[in-house]
């Protein structure tokens, strides 16, 4: 078993909102716990961005209690038992400790109630049910620092139970597992996930869409996502093929960190067709699809290129396309018969993508046409069209006088 980090929970009550906030919130009966993911993180030694807090106070107490305190409350799910208290700046999710009441594997009905053994006990997974008192002592009713100390992602109780009460938990089991675990996935889950598979089917799209994407950059992204094609997950999220050697490669040229639509592209679009699917199979944002459909046509490009990639074609394909979606579909082709890339093509791909040498910028805008006396109209954007064409066969040039030339030769032309 790893050893978990002690130091990092104590530290966790010394931050000074957080502090304000637990002694005004416990006392005169009442008691709130930091619970969750902060938890769970502080001891991993992992940072902690956001803190969740359950309490036995109502809502409307909650509220109250914030207000005598001199802190904000913003009612953000108060249906749900949820006050956003702002202690000076800072946000904390207050939850009311709930009980299920009847659950149809989408919505839960349930009851507020004072029991914390209760609380936790209606959660996922064992380790996400840790709960930190104001006093320093962590309480654990589902042997979840064993699971958390082993890097074991276990849903509590009986594994299909748990599922019935919402779907979604089969996508959270992949996505937790690929962020915190070590080792093949709980053999109870998985089964119980295979078994339960049927349900997704009646989530919405946006809900599996989000726990997709986050699965795409979790730590351990590429073995969970072989799991899932595996036991025949894969194929009914994306609605149709996956690319696993392109995702590899995507994910082992991160620099600036994963981005999960870029892993996506890698993962499931080889031609540009493919981000029309997607995006109703998935619900995709209009940008999501828009960088899909344009990473499907640079594809398409790059594996159709006529000659090796050399430096000027770099230039051409960066002032066309951007550093970073060319960075991306050269990382996903590497080692791939098509394109072949000189290594001067790839040096300077990467002065791009570092800001050490400018982006080519097209010298000429409708303006420069117009001024020039050529009436509005279609004409323009021909002319346009035409120049831009010439500027990217030259090489992209940006030196001084440039763009007088090309405008000159444009309206000869013309």
């Amino acid at each position: 078993m790893d050893i978990l980090d002690r130091q990092a929970l104590a530290s966790l009550l010394e931050r000074p909102q957080l502090r304000r906030l637990l002694e005004a919130f416990n006392g005169g009966g009442e008691e709130t716990r930091i619970v969750g993911g902060a938890v769970r993180n502080a001891l991993l030694g992992r940072p902690v961005t956001e803190v969740d807090c359950t309490t036995t106070m109502l809502p409307e107490a909650t509220v109250e209690r914030a207000r005598a305190a001199g802190f904000k409350a913003v009612p953000t799910g108060i249906e749900h038992g949820t006050i956003t208290v702002i202690v000076a700046g800072e946000p904390f999710e207050i939850t009311t400790l709930r009980e299920d009441v009847e659950t149809d594997g989408r919505h839960a009905v349930v009851h507020f109630g004072r029991d914390f053994v209760l609380d936790a006990k209606r959660r996922d997974f064992t380790i996400n049910a840790l709960s930190l008192g104001l006093d320093g002592r962590l309480h654990d009713y589902t042997d979840g620092m064993a699971d958390l100390a082993a890097r074991r992602v276990r849903f509590i109780g009986e594994a299909r139970t748990r599922i019935r009460e919402d779907y979604l938990r089969i996508m959270r089991f992949f996505r937790f597992h690929a962020e915190y675990a070590q080792g093949d996935p709980d053999p109870e889950g998985l089964a119980a996930s295979g078994a339960e598979r049927h349900g997704l089917a009646i989530l919405s799209k946006e809900r599996v869409r989000h726990e997709l994407m986050r699965l795409l950059v979790a730590r351990r992204a590429e073995d969970t996502i072989g799991v899932l094609a595996d036991h025949g997950f894969l194929t009914w999220l994306l609605g149709g093929a996956a690319e696993f050697g392109r995702l590899s490669r995507v994910a082992a040229d991160d620099e600036t960190g994963p981005v999960p639509v870029w892993r996506l592209a890698a993962l499931a679009v080889m031609v540009a067709e493919d981000a029309d699917r997607l995006r109703e199979h998935l619900r995709l944002s209009n940008d999501e699809h828009k960088k899909l459909a344009a990473y499907g046509r640079l594809l398409g490009l790059i594996k159709t290129w006529g000659l090796p990639l050399n430096a000027l074609a770099i230039r051409r394909l960066v002032a066309e396309h951007g550093p970073e979606l060319l960075g991306i579909v050269l990382a996903a082709t590497t080692r791939e018969p098509l394109p072949i890339v000189h290594e001067e093509a790839r040096e300077a791909l990467e002065l791009f993508r570092k800001g050490a040498e400018p982006l080519p910028v097209f010298p000429l805008r409708g303006a420069d046409l117009l001024e020039s006396g050529v009436p509005k109209g279609p004409k323009v954007g021909e002319l346009l069209a035409r120049a831009r064409q010439a500027w990217l066969a030259e090489g992209c040039r940006m030196d001084e006088g440039y763009a007088g030339e090309l405008l000159r030769r444009v309206l000869e032309q013309a």
